[in-house]
């Protein structure tokens, strides 16, 4: 059964959603992100994708604290991106209790150092970031496209025994127009046992619904949440 996991995106500690990556498009949703986590843990989901926009923008992590206090209340598995950039903020990520870290703009501009957390903590903590522009690799907050595709980008970190990948395509993202399903189902066709997270203009239930027929492990939703476009109460059939 695939894996609802809720989005929690954090500027200047509260919670918030941006459309298509852009900053100047910010709608802040709640001020306590912890009573948003509450809420999600009480419908009985059990994950929770946690981005530090401030860090995403400033290269270093800022909302460590959030994480913190989030990990700290509830009994949500947390994965954690936004900033994530050195052996420090690495530290600091699972110091402050994310189960999971999350790295994209460094698994494309510092290969050595996301490479080396792969072997230092595990495929198991480590989760490849890859948003996607058309079919180019999308890196720091959206801002900047990389010149790699996805597949090769894919490729390289299958050679290092990646499990997990989080895809976003950026043109859906936060639009509320539906995901990109044919994206999922050509990644899944390709690399059959990675653990792949869709991500990015999940809207309905339905589309749940496809996403668990592609076997895909997991599936982020956000704004869909937030807009009350898809209930808690839905979901409650695809918790294990």
């Amino acid at each position: 059964m695939i894996e609802i996991i809720p989005a929690i995106d954090i500027i200047d500690g509260k919670c918030v959603r941006l459309t298509q990556g852009d900053y100047d498009q910010k709608k802040i949703y709640n001020e306590n992100p912890l009573e948003v986590a509450k809420s999600f843990e009480g419908a009985g989901l059990k994950r929770l994708h946690m981005v530090d926009l401030d860090g995403a923008r400033s290269k270093h992590i800022v909302n460590y604290k959030v994480l913190e206090t989030v990990a700290s209340n509830t009994s949500l598995k947390i994965d954690f991106g936004g900033g994530v950039k050195t052996d420090d903020d690495i530290k600091i990520a699972f110091d402050s209790g994310a189960q999971q870290v999350t790295g994209g703009s460094i698994a494309v501009k510092d290969k050595p150092t996301f490479k080396s957390w792969l072997k230092q903590y595990g495929p198991e903590k480590i989760i490849l970031g890859a948003d996607v522009k058309g079919d180019k690799i999308a890196i720091s907050g959206w801002e900047e496209e990389a010149t790699e595709t996805l597949f090769d980008f894919l490729d390289e970190y299958e050679k290092e025994h990646i499990k997990y990948a989080i895809c976003t395509d950026i043109a859906k993202d936060g639009l509320l127009s539906g995901t990109s399903i044919d994206l999922y189902q050509k990644i899944q066709q390709k690399y059959p046992t990675l653990k792949l997270i869709a991500s990015g203009g999940v809207t309905t239930v339905k589309e749940i619904e496809k996403l668990n027929e592609l076997n895909t492990f997991g599936v982020i939703i956000g704004k869909a949440l937030y807009e009350g476009k898809i209930k808690l109460s839905e979901l409650t059939k695809f918790l294990i």
